[in-house]
């Protein structure tokens, strides 16, 4: 939990330690608690690996004070990684597919980083290619490259999966998360399996996204609302290890659509869509552990809500499912 009594130094002393809440719509026999990453500084799970990777990069040497950090990103990664940037003494560039939020790209700029768009038809491929082309024209600048970069993973590893693990006393029987990159849920699965090897492990994807190649299926690729999750290329997902998955969840926007609505109305969470793609797939893996059909080490599931829905009202997330703009 938020649990900071003293005054502290610096921003980046706030990321993590974030609020585990039940999800009220979860059964009693089997809840389900989500980590409010909304509690972070820049609003959002980013927080903890733009801290985390330019932390490390710098320990390593991989960029020196006064450098540049230059990353392909959503939105919610630049934001984070601006966050530390800003305290770290490191300049800071984005390359964003136009079709992103543009509430994170004002507070992107906000942070005093720069950004740089590319079409969207272009996808995140392009966006990352020109991130590197633009790295390998400055000196001392480097990508941390999210997608590929073993930081992602083991910020969560060291920080996300711990704190569940002390909150619940142990006791977790499945973690269930989106994943993008498969950083978070990559990096809290590696050390919940290490407490206990029989803890249940579910990826989240919207209806569209490829995930479920890695597990040899045929998948019909589309266009899909949900943000920050999902992909439409297993190759650039190299995080991603399906050996430690037991399964691929798969949501439907109109359901995600529905089930944020839900969560604002009944619940007083104010979450966007990854995050009820969440609720939605953890609710599941919790009804099915409750009437035996998943075998789980104990009787409660975690997921994460990893964004406010406050950064996507300009998309129409409230607004009908029609209006909602992808």
């Amino acid at each position: 939990m938020t649990t900071h009594r003293e005054p502290l130094s610096s921003v980046l002393e706030t990321i993590g330690e974030t609020p585990l809440v039940r999800v009220q719509a979860s059964p009693d026999e089997v809840p389900v608690y989500a980590k409010l990453e909304s509690f972070n500084p820049g609003a959002s799970i980013k927080d903890r690996i733009g801290k985390h990777m330019l932390e490390r990069m710098l320990e390593r040497g991989d960029v020196d004070p006064g450098g540049t950090i230059i990353e392909p990103t959503a939105g919610n990664t630049g934001i984070g990684i601006a966050v530390a940037a800003g305290q770290l003494d490191l300049e800071a560039v984005f390359v964003v597919p136009e079709r992103f939020s543009v509430e994170k790209q004002q507070l992107m700029r906000a942070l005093g980083a720069e950004v740089i768009n590319t079409p969207s038809e272009d996808g995140m491929g392009y966006a990352i290619e020109r991130a590197h082309e633009l790295a390998s024209e400055l000196d001392n600048a480097a990508v941390p490259q999210q997608f590929k970069n073993p930081l992602n993973k083991e910020a969560h590893y060291e920080h996300t999966g711990p704190e569940v693990h002390e909150a619940l006393d142990g006791e977790v029987g499945a973690v269930v998360a989106g994943t993008g990159t498969g950083g978070t849920l990559m990096g809290m699965a590696e050390f919940l399996r290490e407490q206990h090897p029989d803890t249940y492990v579910g990826a989240v994807e919207p209806e569209g996204s490829t995930y479920r190649e890695f597990f040899g299926e045929e998948i019909a690729e589309g266009e899909y609302k949900t943000e920050g999750i999902g992909t439409h290329d297993i190759e650039t997902n190299v995080l991603f290890d399906p050996e430690i998955v037991d399964e691929i969840h798969t949501i439907a926007d109109e359901d995600t659509h529905a089930e944020m609505q839900r969560l604002a109305a009944e619940e007083g969470q104010l979450v966007a869509s990854s995050a009820a793609a969440n609720s939605l797939a953890a609710i599941d893996v919790a009804e099915r552990i409750r009437d035996g059909e998943i075998d789980a080490p104990y009787d409660s599931v975690v997921t994460v809500f990893p964004d406010s829905s406050e950064r996507y009202l300009s998309k129409g997330v409230y607004r009908s499912f029609e209006e909602w703009e992808g």
